[in-house]
């Protein structure tokens, strides 16, 4: 078997990068024209990638301007998206000409938190439920603890969840701007190393994670207790801005939306809404965040109603959206700029993006609901979505 190429003491060098280009070709045939290319220095993805050998370009568009009226993020926003999927700018696009001109979207955080939840196993289900109420008693000092591996990271509470002689501790950290799941990892770690010397009674087993924290997956947990940001996007429409941008009513909206949750119920689905992941997916990749939360992030919730003078109150609600403008990928070259673009890269801004990405999974829903209700999906698909072999 022959081994990929690298280098112990550097393996970011253009030397040990060009073996390895050179290593495929030989294996593979293939030729590297377009993924060997990249224009910044290789060591800024030291980090953030084994086995560097070159970049995949994905297309990048602009959508926008998006008005928001948030706590965060306001007035006019320009978005990045990058996707290979035609009609997605456009759709996008056009819903966040429909909200401006509504007079643009609120939108809220109102909730915060990452998880790491271990699970303590016991001889019986009375000796784990009594372990809950020493871990209840002794808070701050778990706390305490956790919070010796990060200056940025702070424990909230502690959810407990028993079954059988099992207890599972749902540790919710607040990460400030980044992502967090290695960060409450190492603290959630360091919080259980002191609660298994200090525990006086035998504890049989432990695991520092087994699921119940549903990372890079999404769980009706999440839906109900958050996981990230939890971001409410929202705004009124006009019925006669609907009817001349969109060629619906409100009230068609509204309907439609009674049928959309049915079909959701029938199917188990995580989402009433249309596609959410479409947008969140396209900012994520971007904006250098980490692709796999996509999973937990385009969970939504879509609710429409009828305003007393038949307009359409439409809002989405996003229950696990995991984002950062710090740490991870959002430093990478390419994936900075996009992040400044929206004035949304360092400190302090994970909120602001949130509140943005919120807004742009409101502006997709209303714009494909609107294809749908005016049969225009497919021929929007056939007049931007060409390129066809």
């Amino acid at each position: 078997m022959t081994k990929i190429p690298r280098n112990k003491q550097d393996d970011y060098t253009a030397g040990v990068i060009k073996d390895r280009q050179d290593f495929i070709r030989e294996q593979t045939g293939a030729e590297l024209e377009h993924t060997a290319r990249f224009s910044f220095a290789p060591d800024a993805v030291r980090g953030n990638i084994e086995n560097f050998t070159g970049v995949v370009q994905m297309p990048l568009g602009l959508a926008g301007p998006m008005q928001l009226n948030g706590e965060h993020a306001g007035g006019d926003v320009y978005v990045p998206m990058a996707t290979t999927e035609g009609t997605l700018v456009a759709s996008y696009n056009r819903g966040m000409r429909l909200t401006r001109e509504a007079g643009g979207i609120t939108v809220s955080v109102v909730d915060d938190a990452m998880q790491r939840a271990p699970v303590f196993i016991f001889e019986n289900a009375r000796q784990a439920r009594d372990f809950g109420l020493w871990v209840t008693e002794n808070f701050e000092a778990i706390k305490a603890q956790a919070e010796t591996t990060t200056s940025v990271g702070k424990l909230r509470d502690i959810e407990q969840y028993s079954a059988a002689r099992m207890l599972w501790l749902r540790f919710n950290f607040t990460t400030g701007d980044a992502a967090g799941q290695n960060m409450v990892t190492k603290a959630a770690r360091a919080a259980c190393m002191w609660i298994l010397d200090s525990y006086p009674e035998k504890i049989a087993d432990f695991r520092l994670a087994a699921n119940m924290d549903t990372d890079k997956k999404h769980s009706h947990l999440n839906t109900l207790r958050t996981r990230g940001k939890r971001v409410i996007a929202e705004c009124v429409i006009p019925d006669q801005l609907l009817r001349k941008h969109m060629k619906a009513g409100a009230d068609q909206f509204v309907r439609y939306r009674y049928l959309s949750s049915v079909g959701a119920l029938l199917s188990a689905s995580i989402n009433n809404g249309s596609h959410s992941a479409n947008g969140i997916a396209s900012v994520f990749i971007a904006t250098g965040q980490d692709e796999a939360n996509v999973a937990e992030s385009s969970a939504a919730i879509v609710y429409t109603d009828l305003t007393p003078d038949g307009d359409l109150y439409y809002s989405i609600t996003i229950p696990s959206l995991i984002v950062a403008t710090y740490g991870g990928g959002t430093g990478l070259p390419t994936q900075r700029e996009c992040l400044e673009i929206m004035d949304c890269y360092g400190a302090g801004k994970a909120k602001k993006l949130a509140e943005i990405i919120g807004g742009v999974a409101l502006c997709g829903e209303l714009s494909l609901a609107s294809a749908i209700l005016a049969d225009d999906w497919v021929h929007s698909h056939e007049t931007y979505g060409r390129n066809r072999p």
